[in-house]
């Protein structure tokens, strides 16, 4: 590995780092000063809960959209089209679909709970 390398790595993982360090420590500082204030700090809190299997259910619907967009992508190549633009726009856009997707389920499993 060269410094360079090195140093893109360093650089975002760090930024990552920074940025959520930044999210906890602010929203733990806007809540203290609510209590300090006498305010009711369950202002922050949406009343839904973040449950494990809609993020578990969101990353599987991504990887199937991810796979279903190589596949997509290899058609494209063996067709004619240029290997970069073929892999890079189906992907990016069954990727998309994914999501799409997830938030859909979502939304359905959402409105049957109520």
């Amino acid at each position: 590995m060269d410094a360079t390398t090195v140093l893109v790595n360093l650089i975002i993982f760090s930024t990552l780092f920074g940025i959520v360090y930044m999210f906890l420590t602010s929203r733990n500082k806007e809540r203290l000063a609510l209590i300090e204030k006498g305010a009711d700090a369950t202002v922050f809190n949406s009343g839904k809960k973040f449950s494990f299997a809609e993020g578990i259910m969101n990353l599987a619907l991504l990887a199937i959209g991810i796979g279903a967009g190589v596949l997509v992508g290899a058609l494209l190549e063996q067709s004619g089209m240029a290997s970069e633009v073929a892999f890079t726009s189906s992907i990016f856009i069954f990727g998309g679909v994914g999501l799409m997707a997830s938030i859909f389920v979502n939304r359905k499993l959402i409105q049957k709970e109520d």
